[in-house]
């Protein structure tokens, strides 16, 4: 159950319009890094978590802050579109050879929306929902969703950047401000659970007999004109404490060679290959 204030979670002032900047600010609706995608991971995550009763609460109420991000954004968007043109000839009076792709705007914007946002990305590709991430496992969405947050931080600097616009700047300030505690909270459940030691591998219930552990913690050099990269990864106690890093250099393959051998009859090759 879901309950709605007619207020926005944030003001949204937009100075002067900026259709341009309206294309852009729909990857933040509706691009990979945007707020559908969190917003539903976070969501169906919720709906599959076993265990600890608070992490279903946490995920839902994050979720719900995201449909909050979702609105704001897309009021952002239309705000921004009440300067763009409404005919062809509106925008071709101005400039018929760099406004004949209506200087860089979305023509659904007008075409299928009537000057305001969809669900869509920059480019008005629509959202799939192929990159919701919700495994059941709470280490592996945690980590998906920090990775999430980071993401969407990134393009948040990345439109603040974009714009001058003060008010524009405002709005995505607080974006940014939500992304950088959203990092923090997820990483958090993974500390309270035992942090990344804990945590890893994940799933950290696979059975050791499970797993051919010989080839679980050295860093594979391909390299054939450089040595390994040193670091944190190369040597020194594994993450999960269970043993050594190390490096194994420009190993000797230890399968075989991928011969199918003849194809079957009726099987729509040709002749010469059965």
């Amino acid at each position: 159950m879901f309950h709605h204030s007619s207020k926005l979670q944030y003001t949204v002032k937009v100075d002067t319009p900026d259709p341009q900047f309206a294309k852009l600010l729909q990857q933040a609706i509706g691009g990979i890094e945007g707020e559908i995608r969190v917003a539903m991971q976070y969501f169906f995550q919720a709906m599959g978590a076993r265990g600890d009763s608070r992490i279903r609460d946490l995920l839902i109420s994050t979720a719900t802050e995201e449909l909050s991000h979702i609105e704001f954004l897309g009021h952002a968007v239309a705000l921004n579109l009440e300067g763009a043109p409404v005919t062809a000839q509106e925008e071709a009076a101005k400039d018929p050879v760099v406004n004949a792709i209506l200087g860089g705007a979305n023509p659904r914007h007008l075409l299928s929306s009537g000057l305001s946002a969809m669900p869509v990305n920059s480019n008005g590709v629509p959202f799939d929902m192929s990159h919701i991430y919700a495994t059941g496992n709470i280490g592996a969405d945690m980590l998906a969703n920090a990775t999430a947050e980071a993401g969407g931080r990134v393009l948040a600097s990345r439109l603040y950047n974009w714009t001058s616009d003060s008010g524009m700047k405002d709005m995505l300030s607080f974006l940014i401000a939500r992304d950088t505690y959203h990092q923090q909270q997820w990483l958090a459940v993974i500390e309270e659970l035992g942090g990344m030691a804990a945590a890893l591998p994940i799933p950290n219930s696979t059975p050791e007999d499970h797993e051919a552990m010989k080839h679980s913690y050295y860093y594979l050099n391909t390299l054939l004109d450089k040595k390994a990269p040193e670091g944190r990864w190369s040597s020194g106690p594994s993450l999960d404490g269970r043993a050594e890093f190390h490096v194994v250099d420009q190993p000797a393959p230890e399968g075989q060679e991928p011969d199918l051998g003849k194809a079957r009859p009726n099987s729509g090759a040709q002749t010469e290959q059965i």
